[in-house]
């Protein structure tokens, strides 16, 4: 009898605390699932932003990529085989990054390369085969120029897009300006100093033509490509807004955000316009993101090494 009353004695308190637990556990669960009408409101219009923004990336950073009006060909074997790009040094970076995929590897060493793709993944890749490309093809531009043999920076060996390619086999100033993969005609050099003078990159306020860093180094290479193939001017503008694209996101993610508070779509915008200094320029660009709200930036880019 006497243990009896014990248990009645302790299991009431345990009753209790096991009834409290329910009636909280009730009391929790309808607070969360009755959200405020203000609440639900608020919610819906940052999905609607979520699916604005994903749209907008869509846009100017298509997920399957872009297709490059340019052919490849054996230039990644040629690259390698003149000691521009030493084979091993490039396999290893990009092994140790687990990026070495096979089409890279076909991109660095196959024959048949077709038309090139850049997209989010490969942009960085693209971009190192491209800088050594236009730092070793011999053209007038990166020895006649002002800009590159400047004896006020002490000489073409002392920029971002020379000392920075430690890719190559011995000196890289032994590969500057010092190889023939293509020739081009005097319509042609005439087209690519033109475009060249129109590109800017948004990590410095130079344009293409003064190559000094590996995007603008890598523009040229790929200006002197699609010209030896026969591009046209607009071919050039639309290519080069597109790689930048992909080569600095956050970028023109965020110019496209401003096009678009201006009712522009981006597949509407001159891309001339889109890479001259009012946009695409250091300059030009924290112009043009302090009219942007912070919300609709993005953060990420292909930096200037390696």
């Amino acid at each position: 009898m006497e243990k009896n009353k014990l248990e009645k004695v302790l299991s009431l308190p345990i009753s209790i605390i096991i009834a409290g637990a329910m009636l909280a556990g009730a009391w929790m669960y309808n607070t969360k699932v009755k959200i405020p009408e203000n609440q639900q409101k608020i919610n819906a219009i940052s999905e609607k932003a979520q699916i604005q923004k994903s749209a907008l990336e869509e846009k100017v950073l298509p997920t399957e990529g872009v297709e490059l009006p340019v052919t490849w060909g054996d230039l990644g074997k040629k690259l390698v085989s003149s000691g521009v790009i030493d084979e091993e040094k490039f396999k290893t970076l990009y092994t140790s990054r687990g990026q070495f995929t096979e089409n890279k590897e076909k991109l660095l060493l196959g024959d048949n390369n077709g038309k090139i793709k850049i997209n989010e993944d490969n942009a960085g890749y693209i971009l190192n085969l491209f800088w050594a490309l236009g730092l070793s093809n011999a053209n007038p531009i990166l020895v006649d120029s002002k800009e590159m043999n400047n004896p006020k920076y002490g000489g073409a060996a002392n920029f971002a897009s020379t000392g920075g390619w430690t890719m190559a086999v011995g000196n890289t100033m032994d590969h500057y300006n010092r190889h023939i993969f293509f020739e081009l005609t005097t319509e042609q050099q005439t087209l690519v100093d033109k475009v060249s003078r129109g590109i800017y990159r948004p990590c410095c306020g130079n344009s293409t033509h003064f190559p000094d860093c590996n995007h603008g180094m890598a523009m040229l290479g790929l200006l002197e490509l699609m010209a030896s193939q026969g591009a046209s001017e607009q071919d050039m503008w639309k290519a080069a807004l597109t790689v930048n694209s992909y080569w600095f996101p956050s970028t023109y993610l965020t110019i496209a955000s401003y096009m678009k508070s201006k009712d522009i779509e981006w597949k509407d915008v001159n891309p001339q316009e889109m890479l001259g200094f009012d946009y695409s320029s250091i300059s030009g660009f924290r112009n043009i993101s302090s009219q942007v709200a912070p919300s609709a930036q993005r953060g990420g880019s292909n930096g200037c090494g390696v």
